[in-house]
């Protein structure tokens, strides 16, 4: 499989799993499929049952004891629940390990700017994994000089009682809070939501609206009760309309031009009586298949190995963090 890093000589980084539920043995095959880039030395779990399925199918060295494992390599991946986040993620940095740890980054802010600053102080790396950054919708998507004024995501779900430890704006919304912050470089103005709580003590419907100083609106819906999957995000700009399917990996481009453009299929639009023809274009790009997890996880080695920042960085994930606890403030205070 393909990656757009390109490998560099460095010898892998020792590097230790932490979480062997079901996201994290998608991370662990991910590990082992980058020997350029680790040595995966061990994996833990405080759920013996866990621990022993990831040895019994992927044949890894198990450890019971966090300390030790910590203690024999220099960077730890963290995929366990985001309750153990912040005191998984501060044992690994006072060790100045190298940090690798799922979203959100933490339970709440306080959480995550103490793992920010220790992270600073020891002189690490440490990256969140936004893994929507990595899809290869968004990649092809971001070709185009990405300026959205007006954004309107839909990421649905079905019930699943993994991760409703969290709220949906923690669970789900929070990578399209994450996608639109490195979208719209502008301070937000003001933030409206609302949302309802059906099967869990906290929000499992919430809808946002995000308004930011340069006047750009962001308009994002979540949920967890769905009859389906969709993870759907359309982008208005003054030069094109994208539609973006993160789930099934579709980008449609629609562009005004001013002379038609053979490769892509057009339609000619008058503007007025006395105005030149426009055209519309519509494009389709081909993109090619690829595991976004195992790319984030790439990049991650990539940027130990080569002493280059994160591709999203620790106050990254703080500040798409910052913003969902914002929405959640807005819908128990409307």
């Amino acid at each position: 499989m393909s990656s757009e890093f390109q490998y560099s000589s460095h010898a892998p980084v020792r590097i230790a799993l932490l979480g062997a539920g079901h996201l994290g043995k998608i991370h662990l095959k991910c590990l082992l499929d980058l020997p350029q880039r680790f040595d995966l030395v061990g994996v833990y779990d405080p759920d013996p049952q866990a621990l022993a399925k990831a040895v019994e199918v992927f044949g890894v060295n198990p450890y019971a004891d966090l300390e030790d494992l910590m203690s024999r390599v220099d960077a730890v991946d963290i995929v366990a629940p985001t309750l153990s986040h912040y005191d998984l993620g501060l044992a690994a940095l006072r060790q100045m390990k190298h940090l690798f740890v799922e979203k959100p980054l933490a339970e709440n802010t306080s959480q995550a700017a103490e793992l920010i600053k220790v992270a600073r102080e020891a002189g690490v790396k440490a990256q969140v994994g936004h893994v929507e950054r990595f899809n290869p919708v968004f990649r092809k998507a971001s070709e185009w000089g990405l300026q959205p004024r007006f954004v309107e995501a839909h990421r649905l779900a079905p019930y699943n009682p993994r991760g409703t430890d969290v709220s949906i704006v923690l669970d789900l919304m929070i990578h399209d809070i994450d996608l639109v912050l490195a979208m719209v470089k502008s301070e937000i103005r003001d933030i409206r939501a609302s949302g309802v709580s059906i099967v869990s003590a906290t929000p499992d419907i919430a809808n946002a609206r995000i308004e930011f100083h340069n006047g750009a609106v962001a308009n994002l819906t979540a949920s967890r009760i769905s009859m389906k999957s969709m993870r759907k995000m359309r982008l208005f700009q003054s030069n094109a309309y994208l539609s973006l399917d993160f789930l099934d990996k579709e980008l449609a481009i629609i562009e005004l031009e001013d002379q038609p453009v053979n490769s892509k299929a057009w339609q000619e639009i008058q503007l007025g009586p006395d105005k030149p023809s426009r055209y519309i274009a519509f494009e389709r790009p081909q993109l090619e298949p690829t595991n976004a997890i195992r790319d984030e996880l790439d990049a991650f080695g990539h940027c130990i190995q080569n002493n280059l920042s994160e591709a999203v960085s620790i106050e990254e994930g703080y500040e798409a963090l910052k913003v969902a606890y914002q929405i959640l403030d807005r819908i128990q205070s409307p």
